[in-house]
């Protein structure tokens, strides 16, 4: 099985990270596909936690190799600054490479987006998309726009010195923030530590494919994000799809035999956008607490809501899901009882299951409609104890329930369960329970 797609099924944050360092253990090469440093994946490890904002996880395993693909929008001095941290903290164990045709974020960039936000809520009030500021709108619309700067580019000082002209001759209304030769001076400095990562991605990979290697596609934020099929206008500026995954990586479509959804038990959301299933008050607070629930690489607290399940079921037939990682189970046990949405009504009367409306405006105004499934008790110390053991058959029969019911209602088998943030916290169950083929469901989940 040498290609397997990891996708974020919810609106990011799901612990994609922690699934695929976990599936990393078996892999050679691990591939982030898209995005920049504005998607963290924190990584808890017996030698301590790590927060990767644009490494991938194979950086974290030795005889894995780490690929910043094509797809990509890099800020060098991050990058830099994130290798050096890693290496001191002797937990750069992979080997690095980095593609020639990844973009550049600059620090005209992070400067264009402050502007446009600023831009955004002075022409209308509460236009803000609550961005992180870090420039990768602007870095993706340059590279649409044919103005970007890529590595290959980053690693040239005479190739570099002509793009630059260019892109600073398009940004007239950033005149006067950057001098052009600071610029250049602080990027050549920088890009002669990062050029021996720097490289075709990939033939590496097609060599890799060849010879029957796992490659992991590592996908940054998530499918209710991706900039066509997401809550337009309050996404991101690149594709987090399993299709996106291939566009952002070289590989042909016929290679990927997995695709894997991560889905947390409950929802979450930061940053501006409609959210049908928020919990507010001091359920929400609770469920925030417990979560941790706050960003990785922004430090901004999520909103936290109920599980989706019409979001559920869109991206699962939009990403073509081959089965589910279930996260964050612990977090809601001990509650009275586990509420999930199973349709919404429109203002209008109308009633979906599987289909969002397109517009955010109206997706806002949907009434969830719910059923409540029975909860767990809390993972306590022997209950973890027994899981480690004895591995999914020590899972409570209620929580058993409610993995069999995603799978049903998805009709995609839930493959891994997570119950904390440590590598060793996650049960593999095997790839029918939960799915509508398997005649195991009933019996598993008693």
């Amino acid at each position: 099985m040498p290609v397997i797609v990891i996708v974020g099924a919810q609106f990011g944050d799901e612990a994609k990270g922690k699934i695929t360092d976990y599936l990393a253990a078996n892999a050679e090469f691990v591939v982030r596909t898209g995005g920049g440093p504005n998607a963290g994946h924190t990584i808890d490890l017996p030698e301590g936690k790590v927060v990767l904002h644009q490494l991938p996880c194979g950086v974290l395993r030795q005889d894995v190799t780490a690929v910043c693909g094509p797809g990509m929008v890099l800020d060098p001095t991050a990058l830099d600054q994130e290798i050096r941290t890693l290496e001191e903290r002797r937990m750069f164990k992979g080997t690095l490479i980095i593609s020639e045709r990844a973009h550049a974020i600059l620090p005209t960039h992070i400067a264009e987006d402050a502007w446009e936000e600023k831009l955004r809520t002075a022409t209308h009030p509460g236009a803000e998309l609550g961005t992180t500021m870090r420039g990768i709108g602007p870095a993706y619309a340059d590279r649409y726009g044919r103005w970007g700067v890529r590595f290959g580019e980053l690693i040239r000082p005479a190739k570099l010195r002509q793009r630059l002209e260019l892109l600073l001759a398009s940004k007239p209304h950033l005149a006067g923030i950057l001098d052009p030769n600071q610029l250049q001076s602080d990027l050549g400095e920088v890009a002669g530590r990062l050029a021996p990562f720097v490289q075709p991605t990939e033939p590496t990979l097609w060599s890799a494919l060849a010879r029957k290697e796992t490659v992991l596609l590592e996908g940054a934020q998530s499918a209710l994000l991706d900039i066509d099929f997401g809550t337009y206008p309050y996404v991101t500026s690149h594709h987090p799809t399993s299709a996106g995954a291939l566009v952002g990586s070289g590989i042909p479509p016929f290679e990927v035999s997995e695709v894997v959804g991560v889905t947390k038990a409950y929802a979450t959301r930061v940053g501006a956008g409609p959210f049908p299933t928020e919990v507010g008050g001091d359920l929400g607070a609770y469920l925030q607490r417990e979560g941790g629930e706050r960003g990785a690489t922004t430090g901004r607290v999520r909103q936290v809501g109920w599980l989706d399940l019409v979001l559920l079921r869109y991206v699962t037939k939009l990403n073509g899901f081959t089965s589910l990682a279930l996260t964050k189970v612990d977090v809601l046990g001990g509650l009275d009882d586990v509420p999930v949405a199973v349709q919404y009504v429109t203002p209008e009367g109308q009633t979906l299951t599987d289909y969002p409306p397109a517009d955010a405006d109206d997706l806002a105004h949907v009434t969830p409609v719910y059923e409540k499934l029975p909860s767990w008790p809390k993972f306590n110390e022997r209950l973890v104890a027994r899981l480690r053991d004895e591995g999914a058959a020590a899972l409570p029969p209620t929580l058993k329930r409610f993995v069999a019911y995603i799978g049903q209602e998805t009709g995609v088998p839930v493959e891994w369960v997570s119950y904390g943030p440590r590598r060793e916290e996650t049960v593999w169950l095997g790839k029918t329970h939960g799915s509508p083929a398997a005649g195991s469901v009933t019996a598993w989940a008693q």
